[in-house]
């Protein structure tokens, strides 16, 4: 899932006092999830903005609405359309996807950010989300247990740790498991820690930022 954090609330109004009439669109999906910019966080900052315009003086009105996805176009309704029109600008509680797919879609409309969109995550507990993903295109966690080491190691690492990690921790930062010794307990486990001897082979970069934006296309299922 994607993890996002909503930006500070003055960044936040700074945008939305350059307009009169504001859409506050939230998305129903992964940042509901993590509690960033569901229906609850949209009606939230709304009522914020709102508050903090009449105390500021700034002529600024706020509508809020919340679709289920903002990287999909078939949710955009025409209900939420009519909405975005009749808004001077309209401030993203989706993630950078949701934020640059609206501005594709309504190129004649500023939409602003509200969220910082953080990485791929796994919830730990409530409230607790963690990197587990860097989206690098080219999937190897078969080869170290399922544990994946450009994410989860500080120094995206492929052949073993660096040396300095201490009691299962890292040296970068104390606080985060050292990924390397997970994957070699967790190898062990398996009793597959042999492999581990397999020296792997410089990362192929190819795959991730070389080219440009990627694209995946399945035409089965194009129209």
């Amino acid at each position: 899932m994607i993890v996002a954090e909503r930006k500070p609330f003055d960044e936040i109004f700074a945008n939305a006092g350059k307009h009169h009439k504001v859409l506050l669109l939230g998305c129903g999906t992964c940042v509901t999830v993590c509690m960033a910019g569901g229906q609850k966080e949209t009606g939230v900052l709304a009522s914020q903005l709102r508050l903090a315009s009449r105390e500021k003086g700034v002529d600024l009105e706020v509508t809020e609405h919340t679709i289920t996805r903002q990287c999909d176009a078939e949710f955009f309704d025409d209900t939420t359309s009519r909405l975005v029109e009749e808004s001077d600008a309209v401030i993203s509680m989706g993630c950078g996807v949701g934020v640059q797919f609206c501005s594709d879609r309504y190129p004649n409309k500023t939409v602003y950010p509200a969220l910082n969109t953080e990485f791929f995550g796994a919830t730990l507990e409530q409230g607790v989300w963690t990197e587990r993903c860097a989206g690098c295109g080219q999937c190897i966690v078969d080869k170290f247990g399922g544990i994946c080491p450009v994410a989860r190691c500080s120094k995206s690492l492929l052949n073993g740790p660096c040396g300095g990690s201490a009691d299962g921790r890292c040296e970068i930062n104390p606080d985060v498991d050292c990924a390397w010794q997970k994957i070699y307990d967790h190898m062990e486990t398996l009793g597959r820690v042999d492999e581990l001897e397999e020296i792997q082979p410089l990362k192929d970069w190819s795959h991730n930022r070389d080219g440009g934006p990627r694209t995946v296309r399945k035409e089965d299922v194009r129209l």
